[in-house]
């Protein structure tokens, strides 16, 4: 399988240092410009935060959160050959450690939320392939009893931009939308949990 080409890391103690991504159908890693505007939201220290990969696919969002100091960042991905090459990029970057733990799993990522208790987790990523809606509904769902953002967090999704937002809203009944994006193939958001 061809590397077909790589992608930058924008902040934190990897700042400047590229991952490979396979050339896979469907993998599609979040853009430069859609993860400097989340992380902008996000800011730079996420120190003390537990963050959740769902579909890490190339590993941008999980390994850029790794550079940013969170405390455990969880990188779940069903495809073996992808979860290898997650793997072998992880131990070319950690020639520079960084703060926190980095799990790299290899399973279903809908599954791992399942089974994880409430509100174990501060931030949680979904960006599952665009031909699946229903992974991402059933990783909504799920996303909402396991994050508590601690006002810090959050539960970032991408999707395609012809999906409806409020469908999401309706899955996250606890949850406030606090800043979006558009480009032209994609919806990028985040949700917080509403003030009681």
């Amino acid at each position: 399988m061809a590397l077909s080409h790589r992608i930058r890391i924008i902040g934190g103690v990897w700042r400047s240092r590229q991952i490979q991504v396979l050339d896979q159908q469907d993998l599609r890693p979040s853009s430069d410009r859609v993860r400097e505007t989340l992380f902008n939201w996000l800011g730079s220290d996420l120190n003390g935060l537990k963050a959740i990969d769902v579909f890490a696919g190339s590993g941008a969002l999980g390994f850029e959160t790794a550079s940013r100091s969170v405390d455990e960042a969880v990188m779940i991905e069903k495809d073996k050959r992808i979860h290898n090459q997650l793997l072998m990029q992880y131990q070319l970057l950690n020639s520079y450690p960084v703060h926190g733990e980095v799990k790299i799993i290899h399973g279903d990522g809908v599954a791992y939320l399942e089974g994880a208790s409430d509100q174990s987790s501060q931030l949680i990523f979904l960006d599952p392939p665009f031909n699946q809606p229903d992974l991402l509904i059933r990783a909504t769902q799920e996303a909402g009893r396991v994050c508590h953002d601690q006002g810090r967090g959050g539960i970032y999704i991408e999707c395609p931009n012809a999906f409806d937002l409020s469908e999401l809203g309706g899955l996250l009944p606890s949850w406030t939308l606090i800043k979006s994006i558009e480009t032209a193939q994609v919806k990028a958001v985040l949700f917080r949990r509403s003030s009681s």
